[in-house]
């Protein structure tokens, strides 16, 4: 039990590491907080500071995500790795070592998702960008992988509801982290991703 709770801890902190606050300032001398959207996720860093930052923050991004899922296997702890992922991807909409106001944890969701279920990852990302081609929103992108990987999740193996139950969890949270997107959307003033 104490194994698990220093788990699940470890799990956060991992989540709360701003990268896009970090690339920000070490990298551009900027605090991406006053700049674009003020989210510290990947989408923001690409906007305010271009593809290289972009890349980067987001491969961090998702690289915590699976760090924090693959901790349970690093400690031979009998702990389902999605279970060990969910603080991470709270602690990135929720940092502690960034005032507690993060992204979107889109990225961080995908980290944990490409530890526990690759095969279902692979098909998350496809479902991405297969809707940020038509749609050319992000955040309506997000939103779909995320409702994705609830219905995929019904059809692969293993048999396991309790996957479907905490992605279905993992997609409440981009939904309501999305919220104000969501009304931008609806009132036509979200910006689009310009294709070169």
């Amino acid at each position: 039990m104490a194994e698990t709770i220093i788990i699940l801890l470890f799990s956060y902190l991992l989540g709360s590491i701003p990268f896009a606050l970090l690339v920000g300032k070490i990298g551009y001398g900027i605090d991406i907080r006053q700049h674009g959207s003020g989210n510290l996720g990947g989408t923001n860093t690409f906007r305010t500071l271009g593809k290289k930052a972009g890349f980067l923050v987001s491969a961090a991004d998702v690289l915590k995500g699976t760090l924090a899922a693959s901790l349970p296997f690093l400690f031979s702890v009998d702990l389902h790795p999605l279970i060990a992922g969910i603080p991470a991807v709270i602690g990135h909409g929720y940092p502690l070592f960034a005032k507690f106001k993060g992204g979107k944890a889109v990225a961080t969701s995908g980290g944990v998702l490409l530890f526990a279920e690759p095969i279902l990852f692979i098909l998350v990302v496809l479902t991405f960008f297969l809707t940020l081609y038509i749609s050319k929103y992000v955040s309506l992108s997000s939103i779909m992988a995320g409702v994705g990987s609830i219905i995929i999740s019904l059809f692969l193996p293993p048999d396991d509801l309790l996957t479907t139950y905490i992605l279905a969890g993992f997609t409440l949270f981009l939904v309501y982290r999305h919220r104000q997107n969501i009304v931008r959307i609806a009132n036509k003033t979200e910006p689009k991703v310009k294709w070169i």
